[in-house]
């Protein structure tokens, strides 16, 4: 099955996100990932991947395995740990998630800016993974892209 790969930094909502998309709505944490998880059709990477450009070279080697690329951003940061136009540089489609639209921290408009630099182009769903908002448009746009 064709998998969609997902990343982002550390704490940006990854794992939550995740769970929300499968449905789990168990209140306990996130666990930390700690290497690339292969689950149905996704593959969950570590957040020091994106934060660290010594492992750009594991995750365009992993996207070869996956149909589409899902960068994440968390709305409560007002950094990208992206680089601008890093989308552009996996051979698959990618769109964006903004986590944690629901945070009293929250800044969605300037998530998806910040995001919209490294997704040129990409759609970009903004999310929250407590009260499901928005999971269930970016779940049926990652469907389309692999096929389901």
């Amino acid at each position: 099955m064709r998998k969609v790969m997902i990343i982002g930094a550390v704490g940006a909502g990854k794992s939550s996100l995740v769970k929300a998309l499968f449905g789990d709505s168990r209140p306990e944490s996130a666990a930390k990932t700690q290497s690339l998880v292969y689950r149905e059709w996704l593959i969950d990477t570590p957040g020091e991947y994106s934060e660290n450009p010594l492992y750009y070279r594991s995750l365009m080697a992993t996207s070869h395995e996956a149909a589409a690329v899902l960068l994440v951003q968390d709305a409560t940061r007002s950094r990208n740990y992206f680089p601008p136009g890093f989308a552009s540089g996996f051979p698959v489609p990618a769109v964006g998630a903004v986590t944690k639209i629901d945070h009293p921290d929250a800044d969605a408009q300037r998530a998806s800016a910040l995001l919209g630099q490294s997704l040129p182009g990409g759609d970009i769903y903004p999310t929250s993974s407590a009260t499901g908002e928005g999971v269930e448009e970016l779940k049926e746009r990652l469907w389309k892209l692999i096929g389901q």
